[in-house]
């Protein structure tokens, strides 16, 4: 048996670099026994001052899929004290068939993806129900919150809370870690009490004002209000002291709502036309599919984003073009297809005949997923679960357009429209006739032809990706 002390329980870069090295020396899971206190003891487990064992020399580099990494870099966050051991486990068996991650119905895989999304709710309520309270001192203004995390997750959220508020000076207290910012640099600390964080401020009153202002007794559902808000967390937000008694009143503000008069238009302006009654009250429109997308919370994607980006075109396109996921760019305008990956694909498909303006293009994932490196964000691939998440979206943003030719750009794309892995270069270049649904069209990504280095083989494959879009311009030419 061999121990594996780690700098603590979010010491989830020490677990990698353990781990990589455990299995390249064909350490079996049954052998490791993992810690992160120095008083936890094991009779049966030798002391890792002896250091990590050597791999062999012949042993190959070993390669997991990014969806693995991923999994692991959340559900190492859980409280489950056994953590280690599974996803060290599951890192032996991806290992030898990464496969596997595709198995839904893997007891290993099922458990851990349930710790990564208690992980990710839990960093969700944390930037939903931290609230700073103003201190002032011979510095000037400081703002501190109290939040009491269920799992590991303080530095992996910390940074959300750099992004939003990088004008002001803050600390987070929390039982076990703290964080704090000062303008310039993020720190983080031994955790501390409830005592040591203020209990109000001056613009408490005001926020509960605003709180009461915004409150819309019309679309109360309190079952739901639980289950956003649970009790644990009301100790510690100024407006837990309204949630009562609006949710009283709500009945009766509701009814004096819709007895209430309608408000005269003031004067120069036009009352809005009156909705067609004889329409469906649930009728989906692009429009308003767009403004659900907005609010989406399916993934947390959203958090780090800057907005949602929705598919843009004419609502009756023959042809939708479908990407990976919003770039920088994108993220920042709101619009897809609009940085070079998007430039590059304008130019080909009016090579092959197609027109922008009469086609419609969206993407799978509609949140852009990055790493920052310094002052840039670095792409990153959507996962399963990223993919998973927004199909839903994809599915009904199809339904309402019901174009007769889905065009899916690179592999995430095509997982995403026809619901299953899909290799790019068996499948390009030919129409997919699905019963019942819009036909689809396979071929790369535009980011694909970009990373190609220039010369002979970037020429034959941007010919290929004009070649593969020339196949949809029938199917304009027929609407």
């Amino acid at each position: 048996m061999r121990r594996i002390r780690l700098d603590g329980p979010a010491d989830v870069a020490g677990w990698r670099t353990a781990a990589r090295k455990l299995l390249a020396a064909r350490t079996p899971p049954l052998s490791v026994v993992w810690s992160t206190a120095i008083g936890e003891e094991d009779l049966f487990a030798a002391d890792d001052e002896a250091g990590l064992p050597a791999a062999p020399e012949n042993a190959a580099q070993v390669s997991v899929p990014r969806a693995f990494l991923d999994l692991a870099e959340r559900g190492l966050l859980h409280s489950d004290p056994g953590r280690f051991d599974l996803f060290y486990r599951l890192l032996a068996r991806v290992a030898f068939d990464r496969g596997l991650m595709e198995d839904a119905a893997d007891p290993d895989l099922v458990r851990a993806r349930g710790l990564a999304k208690a992980v990710r709710r839990d960093m969700h309520k944390m930037t939903a129900f931290v609230r700073f309270r103003e201190v002032t001192n011979d510095d000037g203004a400081h703002f501190i919150a109290w939040f009491e995390p269920e799992h590991h997750i303080v530095e992996a959220t910390a940074p959300f809370f750099m992004r939003r508020f990088a004008s002001m000076r803050w600390t987070i207290l929390t039982p076990e870690r703290s964080a704090f910012w000062d303008g310039e640099t993020l720190a983080f600390g031994p955790g501390a009490s409830r005592a040591d964080a203020p209990d109000d401020d001056a613009l408490e009153a005001v926020w509960r004002t605003y709180y009461s202002s915004i409150f819309n007794p019309a679309r109360l559902k309190i079952s739901a209000m639980r289950a956003e808000m649970p009790k644990k967390y009301w100790r510690n937000l100024p407006e837990a002291s309204l949630i009562r008694p609006l949710i009283a009143e709500a009945a009766k503000a509701s009814a004096e709502m819709v007895s209430a008069p309608a408000t005269p238009p003031k004067k120069g302006h036009r009352p809005m036309p009156q909705p067609d009654l004889l329409a469906p009250a649930d009728r989906t429109t692009l429009e308003s599919l767009r403004d659900e997308v907005d609010s989406c919370r399916n993934c947390p994607l959203w958090a780090d984003a800057t907005q949602a980006v929705f598919g843009e075109g004419p609502d009756n396109a023959r042809v939708m073009i479908v990407g990976e996921q919003p770039g920088d760019k994108e993220d920042i305008k709101g619009r897809p297809f609009v940085g070079p990956a998007g430039a590059l694909f304008d130019r080909a498909a009016e090579e092959a005949g197609l027109v922008r303006e009469n086609l419609y293009v969206t993407n799978a994932v509609k949140h852009f997923k990055f790493e920052p490196r310094g002052k840039f964000r670095l792409h990153k691939t959507p996962g399963p679960t990223e993919i998973a998440a927004c199909r839903p979206w994809l599915e009904r943003e199809t339904e309402v357009l019901a174009p007769r030719l889905v065009v899916a750009m690179g592999a995430t794309a095509a997982r995403a429209v026809i619901g299953r892995l899909v290799k790019i270069g068996e499948t390009r270049g030919t129409i997919l006739k699905r019963e019942g649904q819009p036909d689809v069209l396979v071929t790369v990504h535009p980011s694909f032809l970009l990373r190609v280095p220039d010369g002979e083989r970037k020429q034959e494959e941007y010919r290929r990706f004009v070649e593969d879009l020339k196949l949809a311009a029938p199917f304009l030419k027929a609407a």
